[in-house]
């Protein structure tokens, strides 16, 4: 069924494009931005910007938060949430959610992402493109799960935490709120909460 209704972007940056992308892939045909730039900043890619925040969405609008910083993300998603606002989420049709996954409001999954059976992602959740969440994988709110990172199966992710690009982590794993796991790492052991773990295998780094 093609979506004619409009979508409403928070954030007109690099991540915000990608997110307009996916919503004209799912057949959006009215897409605007709202960014604190405005009215300086007028456009993005082929796409208007037409206000500058939350004030500005007419009522009953559809609206996704494309912030890439984790906590500013969730916090403007709260104050949506405040004055009536419903995040949508965002699968690209090229991505995989299996049905007996759970996607949380305001969380995309990017082209060829998969997302297995058993698996709940949060609030404001970013799996990236190419990136895997295997079965019964608990994602928190405000992750990032970077392009072509893998989760095994039965691995947590605290709220606010980064899953850099082609990291790795084995089946089992914790890892804590506020953690950074740096690209390529290859994560095999928990990780305590505010870590940043890089290597392989990977390692706390202060």
């Amino acid at each position: 069924m093609t979506v004619t209704h409009s979508l409403w972007i928070i954030g007109a940056g690099g991540h915000g494009r990608v997110v307009a992308d996916i919503a004209e892939a799912l057949g959006h045909t009215d897409i605007r931005f709202l960014d604190e730039r405005w009215p300086a900043l007028q456009r993005n890619l082929a796409w208007p910007v037409a206000g500058s925040g939350i004030a500005d969405l007419p009522p009953k609008s559809q609206v996704f938060v494309a912030l890439g910083d984790c906590r500013k993300r969730l916090l403007i998603l709260k104050q949506l949430h405040e004055a009536g606002f419903d995040a949508v989420r965002l699968v690209h049709p090229t991505a995989h959610v299996s049905r007996h996954a759970q996607l949380g409001a305001g969380s995309v999954v990017m082209p060829m992402a998969a997302v297995n059976a058993g698996a709940g992602l949060g609030t404001g959740v970013i799996v990236n493109t190419g990136a895997t969440v295997d079965h019964d994988c608990h994602i928190g709110d405000g992750v990032h799960i970077s392009p072509g990172a893998h989760l095994a199966g039965g691995v947590s992710v605290g709220n606010e935490s980064w899953i850099g690009i082609g990291a790795v982590v084995r089946e089992g794993i914790r890892i804590g709120a506020n953690v950074m796991v740096g690209a390529g790492a290859a994560v095999v052991s928990h990780v305590p909460d505010g870590a940043c773990v890089l290597g392989v295998p990977a390692n706390e780094r202060t």
